[in-house]
């Protein structure tokens, strides 16, 4: 590989032998060298195809340090062997920027408190939140830093956003939070507090996750649906009332807070996730006592 231009020492702008382009980033990598310089290929620790997205990304995290890029890279080993989740380039890039910016705040002692949202994300999702707390304990053992417990949280949406290549963390953020008050809706209606341990809640979660996704980035998303059968519906209707009404009451919801419409097919796969997550829970109270 040789050399075309520096980001930083660590990061550097390169072509291989078929003159495709790469970002490689590792340890003193562009340091001294010159355009057409070779690279010495065994200080690479990551590289990414400089495609527009990733340039533009380097440039703004131009100021990281090896001991960022190599938390952020032991960070994605810890995430991706407890989440089976993958990372790409650019979300590698971003989780990097945000554990400099993680250093920086506690450098200074700065907490963003985040309690009652820290208990929200353990909640709703309890295997990434886990795996947040478990990397925010490498990076304490590794930096000798001591962070606030608020540093969870931001860990917690990376690896849920980790999980959809589509999301970017702003719309984790909002999915999560429409995801609470969804959550808040069923137990009012209900009168009890979901098992976010259960498989039918984690099951739940899934669908309510891609649902979200669906409609922020499926411009085909208004007239998903509208070819079911509407005697599919009207047995929801029958057969699930509460289940359903409380769709109902949660497409409203929906509707004021995001914009966004139930069709058909909404209505019906939510309908009967509502039954099973509330119905299924009652059966296994009933069954305990």
């Amino acid at each position: 590989m040789k050399f075309i231009k520096n980001f930083n020492n660590n990061a550097a702008l390169v072509s291989d032998e078929s003159g495709i382009e790469w970002v490689v980033i590792g340890n003193g990598i562009g340091f001294g060298k010159k355009p057409n310089d070779p690279i010495d290929e065994a200080k690479i620790t990551r590289r990414f195809v400089a495609v527009k997205k990733n340039i533009k990304m380097i440039d703004s995290v131009s100021n990281i340090d090896e001991r960022t890029l190599s938390l952020a890279t032991d960070v994605i080993e810890l995430a991706s062997n407890k989440l089976q989740v993958k990372f790409s380039d650019y979300q590698y890039l971003v989780l990097a920027d945000h554990i400099d910016f993680m250093l920086k705040r506690a450098d200074e002692g700065l907490d963003l408190g985040q309690a009652t949202v820290r208990w929200e994300m353990n909640k709703l999702f309890p295997k990434e939140y886990s795996t947040a707390k478990a990397a925010l304990k490498v990076i304490e053992k590794k930096t000798s830093l001591a962070f606030s417990n608020s540093e969870e949280i931001y860990l917690t949406y990376h690896f849920i956003n980790a999980a959809s290549n589509q999301t970017k963390i702003q719309d984790t953020i909002k999915i999560t939070k429409l995801i609470q008050g969804v959550i808040n809706i069923i137990e009012y209606q209900y009168g009890l507090q979901l098992d976010t341990e259960s498989f039918n809640f984690n099951r739940f979660m899934t669908h309510l996750r891609s649902f979200m996704v669906r409609h922020l980035y499926d411009t085909g998303a208004d007239s998903a649906g509208s070819e079911l059968d509407e005697s599919l519906l009207e047995l929801m209707r029958v057969k699930y009332q509460k289940a359903y009404k409380t769709a109902l009451k949660i497409g409203a919801y929906l509707s004021k807070q995001a914009g966004w419409d139930l069709q058909p097919d909404d209505e019906v796969y939510l309908t009967l996730h509502i039954w099973r997550v509330t119905h299924r829970q009652r059966d296994d109270k009933v069954q305990k006592k």
